[in-house]
């Protein structure tokens, strides 16, 4: 199906959506042709009154404050120049508050049982002896750290700060496409969009009844702090970043700032008889939390990577002897390894007893003999990822792929294919965006940030993302997208 907004009859729309189309996807802001949904009608009719002149001097506001703001990501590889302005669309979106209130319960349900799954699997390994997930893909998972078997974290929360991507489908309804729990990125953004939303259109914002998110940094705060050690009721609470070099230095030191605590590296830690210290210009101080922001083979060259230079000396031992507390905990890789996704309803019904509120997308694991034979007969039509990759990087979109990657992905799947899974080519949902002087529709996905300390936080909004490019499906910054402001409404 494809149909355009333009060619309804007399039903021709003014300047700035002459060329919006609506197609098989579901489209954000239309319910039909001419028909915005309730939540947006009032945005729409605003549009309507503005000259495009005015919309491009709105957009320019918009991108001078976020280069005054200095807010960027790193492209590694580029030939460009690896640092940029992160691309920032002038429209919102907007999610009701029956949509939020179901985004809210699907996604603490699945932040509860992967921590009851985390806690289980370096410990007692229940869910391994029952069947519910194959041991051989835990421990092929190079994620897992065997090294974290029997140690207790506090409050037994592997997992307390997450980044759900979520994707709506063309009935309208959102399914998880992935967890990111190791280092999930992009709060920043969503905390910046909000800034430069309320300067380029304070009136509009005004009159909508958007919750607000600018207590994110807080909230983080509070839920590093409950992971202090127990006999810590004023801890000291640090960020470690891998340095200026890191993609995502710019939310290192808006994080650190939001939450008026220190932003470190290695060299500003040392650790004595397993207690962690900072420098500083008064001598040392100990540190009783970590919110680290740098992977786990590089935390400590004494128990991962020897040669790593980004993190300290003796940390692990400092951890597991309780004396600090990591955020995220050592090893919760394996869960968000992208073969583990395809097992998270099964993880809900195991220890929750319930059934999953916000579904997966279907997911073909490659280590399976009949699955794999079926993707590869369908390499053209389905998304092919490497489970250990983000980013958008290793992956095939089969039906924009040319057959030489078709080959390349054949032969790296018959070679590993414990290393990748497939899922449907799914069409995401369009939400109008300001591209180029008028409104046109591109495809976006949702990622939520759920804090998990004394309870599950959901600050109501997330990060939209934007395949900026027209027809793209891939919203990731480093694959050319940007992103726009996410209105949750009570």
């Amino acid at each position: 199906m494809d149909s355009s907004l333009v060619a309804q009859g007399t039903q021709r729309l003014a300047a700035p959506f002459g060329n919006y189309q609506l197609d098989a996807a579901y489209d954000e802001m239309f319910a039909a042709a001419t028909e915005p949904r309730p939540q947006y009608q009032q945005l729409y009719h605003r549009l309507l009154e503005l000259q495009p002149a005015e919309l491009k001097q709105r957009q320019q506001l918009a991108d001078l404050a976020f280069l005054n703001q200095g807010i960027t990501f790193t492209v590694y590889g580029s030939d460009e120049g690896t640092e940029r302005i992160f691309p920032y669309d002038l429209l919102p979106r907007i999610i009701t508050a029956d949509e939020w209130t179901q985004l809210e319960r699907g996604l603490t349900q699945r932040i509860t049982a992967l921590n009851l799954f985390l806690q289980d699997l370096y410990h007692d390994e229940k869910i391994l002896k029952d069947g519910v997930v194959p041991r051989e893909l835990v421990y092929s998972c190079k994620h897992y750290r065997r090294e974290m078997r029997g140690i207790r974290v506090r409050r037994d929360i592997y997992v307390s700060i997450v980044g759900t991507d979520l994707v709506r489908v063309n009935d309208g309804s959102f399914a998880v496409l992935e967890d990111n729990l190791r280092v999930p990125s992009g709060v920043s953004y969503m905390l910046a969009n909000r800034v430069v939303m309320k300067k380029v259109y304070p009136r509009l914002f005004g009159n909508y009844n958007v919750r607000p998110i600018d207590h994110y940094g807080q909230a983080l705060l509070a839920t590093l702090r409950s992971l202090a050690p127990a006999n810590r009721p004023d801890p000291t609470i640090v960020l470690l970043t891998p340095g200026v070099f890191n993609s995502a230095y710019y939310e290192h030191t808006f994080l650190a700032r939001q939450m008026g605590i220190e932003l470190v590296e290695g060299r500003d830690l040392i650790v004595h008889d397993n207690v962690v210290y900072m420098r500083t210009t008064a001598g040392l101080r100990r540190v009783d939390v970590v919110y680290r922001r740098v992977d786990d083979d590089f935390l400590d060259p004494l128990a991962f990577r020897p040669d790593s230079g980004l993190g300290v000396a003796g940390l692990f031992n400092a951890y597991r002897t309780g004396n600090v507390s990591l955020a995220n905990a050592i090893g919760t890789g394996v869960a968000d390894d992208k073969a583990m996704y395809a097992y998270v309803p099964a993880l809900i019904k195991y220890y929750l007893n319930e059934d999953v509120i916000l579904p997966n997308v279907h997911t073909f694991l490659l280590s399976e003999d009949k699955q794999r034979q079926h993707v590869l007969e369908n390499l053209d039509k389905l998304v092919v990822k490497a489970v250990g990759e983000s980013g958008g990087y290793g992956m095939l979109i089969g039906p924009h792929s040319t057959a030489a990657q078709r080959e390349e992905f054949r032969q790296r799947i018959q070679a590993d294919p414990r290393n990748y899974i497939a899922q449907p080519t799914l069409a995401l949902s369009r939400a109008a965006c300001f591209i180029e002087g008028r409104v046109e529709a591109r495809h976006v996905d949702l990622r939520p940030y759920i804090l998990y300390g004394e309870q599950a936080t959901i600050v109501p909004g997330g990060l939209t993302r934007v395949a900026l490019r027209r027809g793209s499906l891939v919203v990731n910054s480093s694959q050319g997208g940007g992103s726009k402001d996410t209105w949750i409404l009570y």
